[in-house]
Protein backbone atom coordinates (compact mmCIF):
# COMPACT_ATOMS: atom_id res chain seq x y z
CA UNK A 1 0.00 0.00 0.00
CA UNK A 2 1.36 3.57 -0.82
CA UNK A 3 3.21 5.64 1.86
CA UNK A 4 2.38 9.29 1.15
CA UNK A 5 4.78 11.95 2.42
CA UNK A 6 3.84 15.33 3.52
CA UNK A 7 6.64 17.75 3.07
CA UNK A 8 6.92 21.54 3.10
CA UNK A 9 8.19 24.62 5.39
CA UNK A 10 7.81 24.57 8.83
CA UNK A 11 4.28 25.67 9.99
CA UNK A 12 3.20 25.22 6.58
CA UNK A 13 0.10 23.20 8.12
CA UNK A 14 1.37 19.70 7.30
CA UNK A 15 0.14 19.06 10.91
CA UNK A 16 -3.19 20.06 10.47
CA UNK A 17 -3.38 18.23 6.95
CA UNK A 18 -2.72 15.25 9.16
CA UNK A 19 -4.87 15.46 11.91
CA UNK A 20 -7.69 16.09 9.53
CA UNK A 21 -7.05 12.63 7.80
CA UNK A 22 -6.25 10.74 10.84
CA UNK A 23 -9.61 11.66 11.81
CA UNK A 24 -11.02 10.55 8.54
CA UNK A 25 -9.79 7.36 8.95
CA UNK A 26 -6.45 7.06 7.23
CA UNK A 27 -3.14 5.84 8.74
CA UNK A 28 -1.00 9.01 9.92
CA UNK A 29 2.92 9.17 11.44
CA UNK A 30 4.00 11.88 13.42
CA UNK A 31 6.66 14.35 12.57
CA UNK A 32 10.03 12.68 14.27
CA UNK A 33 12.33 15.56 14.44
CA UNK A 34 9.50 17.53 16.07
CA UNK A 35 9.15 14.63 18.51
CA UNK A 36 13.01 13.97 19.15
CA UNK A 37 13.70 17.96 19.97
CA UNK A 38 10.46 18.15 22.38
CA UNK A 39 12.38 14.96 24.16
CA UNK A 40 15.83 16.73 24.42
CA UNK A 41 13.68 20.05 25.40
CA UNK A 42 12.19 18.30 28.34
CA UNK A 43 15.61 16.99 29.50
CA UNK A 44 17.03 20.64 29.07
CA UNK A 45 18.68 20.50 25.61
CA UNK A 46 17.51 24.39 24.58
CA UNK A 47 18.12 23.40 20.72
CA UNK A 48 18.58 19.77 20.56
CA UNK A 49 19.05 20.40 16.17
CA UNK A 50 22.50 21.90 17.49
CA UNK A 51 23.86 19.05 19.09
CA UNK A 52 25.17 16.05 17.42
CA UNK A 53 23.70 13.02 16.79
CA UNK A 54 20.25 14.87 16.29
CA UNK A 55 19.88 13.59 13.14
CA UNK A 56 20.66 10.37 13.69
CA UNK A 57 18.13 10.29 16.46
CA UNK A 58 15.85 11.67 13.93
CA UNK A 59 16.14 8.68 11.64
CA UNK A 60 16.49 5.84 14.20
CA UNK A 61 12.81 7.33 15.40
CA UNK A 62 11.98 7.47 11.46
CA UNK A 63 12.97 3.82 10.45
CA UNK A 64 11.05 2.61 13.92
CA UNK A 65 8.08 4.61 13.02
CA UNK A 66 8.10 3.61 9.46
CA UNK A 67 8.49 -0.22 10.59
CA UNK A 68 5.56 0.08 12.40
CA UNK A 69 3.07 0.69 9.54
CA UNK A 70 2.34 -2.63 7.83
CA UNK A 71 -0.48 -3.01 5.76
CA UNK A 72 -2.57 0.18 5.43
CA UNK A 73 -1.80 3.75 3.09
CA UNK A 74 -0.25 5.76 5.10
CA UNK A 75 0.24 9.10 5.38
CA UNK A 76 3.58 10.65 6.85
CA UNK A 77 4.57 13.46 8.03
CA UNK A 78 7.75 14.41 6.49
CA UNK A 79 10.49 11.07 5.88
CA UNK A 80 14.07 10.49 5.59
CA UNK A 81 14.56 12.90 2.82
CA UNK A 82 13.36 15.86 4.72
CA UNK A 83 16.09 14.96 7.34
CA UNK A 84 18.61 15.35 4.65
CA UNK A 85 17.23 18.53 3.60
CA UNK A 86 17.18 19.00 7.47
CA UNK A 87 21.13 18.05 7.69
CA UNK A 88 21.78 20.57 4.77
CA UNK A 89 19.75 23.26 5.86
CA UNK A 90 22.10 22.84 9.58
CA UNK A 91 25.19 22.91 7.91
CA UNK A 92 25.92 19.33 8.65
CA UNK A 93 27.28 16.35 6.49
CA UNK A 94 25.30 13.44 6.13
CA UNK A 95 26.22 11.11 8.61
CA UNK A 96 26.55 7.47 7.38
CA UNK A 97 23.00 6.42 8.67
CA UNK A 98 21.47 8.94 7.03
CA UNK A 99 22.86 8.47 3.93
CA UNK A 100 22.74 4.44 4.31
CA UNK A 101 18.37 5.12 5.36
CA UNK A 102 18.14 7.91 2.34
CA UNK A 103 19.53 5.22 -0.19
CA UNK A 104 17.60 2.20 1.47
CA UNK A 105 14.15 4.79 0.94
CA UNK A 106 15.03 5.73 -2.42
CA UNK A 107 15.70 2.37 -3.92
CA UNK A 108 13.26 0.04 -2.39
CA UNK A 109 10.32 2.84 -2.83
CA UNK A 110 9.88 2.96 0.69
CA UNK A 111 7.79 6.05 -0.19
CA UNK A 112 5.32 6.70 -3.02
CA UNK A 113 7.18 8.53 -5.37
CA UNK A 114 4.28 10.99 -5.40
CA UNK A 115 4.85 13.58 -2.43
CA UNK A 116 2.85 16.22 -1.30
CA UNK A 117 4.54 19.61 -1.12
CA UNK A 118 2.51 21.29 1.04
CA UNK A 119 3.41 25.44 0.73
CA UNK A 120 3.84 28.02 3.42
CA UNK A 121 1.04 30.25 4.25
CA UNK A 122 2.68 33.08 4.60
CA UNK A 123 3.76 33.47 7.94
CA UNK A 124 5.17 31.01 10.48
CA UNK A 125 3.67 30.58 14.38
CA UNK A 126 7.32 30.01 16.42
CA UNK A 127 6.51 26.91 19.27
CA UNK A 128 9.58 25.53 21.43
CA UNK A 129 10.46 23.44 18.42
CA UNK A 130 10.13 25.29 15.57
CA UNK A 131 12.71 28.23 16.25
CA UNK A 132 12.98 29.56 12.89
CA UNK A 133 11.93 32.93 10.99
CA UNK A 134 9.71 33.55 7.76
CA UNK A 135 12.37 34.16 5.56
CA UNK A 136 14.23 31.21 6.97
CA UNK A 137 11.56 28.91 6.68
CA UNK A 138 11.37 30.02 2.58
CA UNK A 139 15.03 28.84 2.27
CA UNK A 140 14.15 25.60 4.08
CA UNK A 141 11.42 25.26 1.95
CA UNK A 142 13.34 25.83 -1.15
CA UNK A 143 16.23 23.13 -0.02
CA UNK A 144 13.59 20.25 0.67
CA UNK A 145 11.63 20.91 -3.02
CA UNK A 146 15.54 20.85 -4.21
CA UNK A 147 16.11 17.61 -2.39
CA UNK A 148 12.97 16.06 -3.15
CA UNK A 149 13.32 16.92 -6.72
CA UNK A 150 16.85 15.50 -6.92
CA UNK A 151 16.16 12.18 -6.04
CA UNK A 152 13.09 11.47 -8.33
CA UNK A 153 10.52 11.98 -6.27
CA UNK A 154 7.28 14.35 -8.38
CA UNK A 155 6.03 16.78 -5.95
CA UNK A 156 2.02 17.65 -6.13
CA UNK A 157 1.73 20.93 -4.70
CA UNK A 158 -0.60 21.95 -1.54
CA UNK A 159 -0.82 26.12 -2.24
CA UNK A 160 -2.04 27.74 0.93
CA UNK A 161 -5.64 27.77 1.15
CA UNK A 162 -8.20 26.78 4.03
CA UNK A 163 -7.96 23.21 5.66
CA UNK A 164 -10.76 21.16 3.66
CA UNK A 165 -9.60 22.35 0.61
CA UNK A 166 -5.96 21.14 1.62
CA UNK A 167 -7.40 18.03 2.93
CA UNK A 168 -9.52 17.41 -0.54
CA UNK A 169 -6.68 18.18 -2.88
CA UNK A 170 -4.16 15.38 -1.15
CA UNK A 171 -7.03 12.48 -0.84
CA UNK A 172 -8.40 13.24 -4.53
CA UNK A 173 -4.33 12.99 -5.47
CA UNK A 174 -3.68 9.76 -3.30
CA UNK A 175 -7.40 8.32 -4.63
CA UNK A 176 -6.03 8.77 -8.30
CA UNK A 177 -2.66 7.55 -7.70
CA UNK A 178 -4.17 4.19 -5.80
CA UNK A 179 -6.56 3.70 -8.28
Amino acid sequence: MPRYVLTGAPGAGKTAILRQLELDGHVVVEESATDVIALQQARGVGKPWEEEGFIDEVIRLQQRRQGAVRSATAFFDRSPVCTLALSRYLGFAPTPLLADEVERVVTANAYASTVFFVRNRGFVEPTAARQISYEDSLVFEQLHEQTYRELGFRLVEVPAARLDERVALVRHAAERHIA
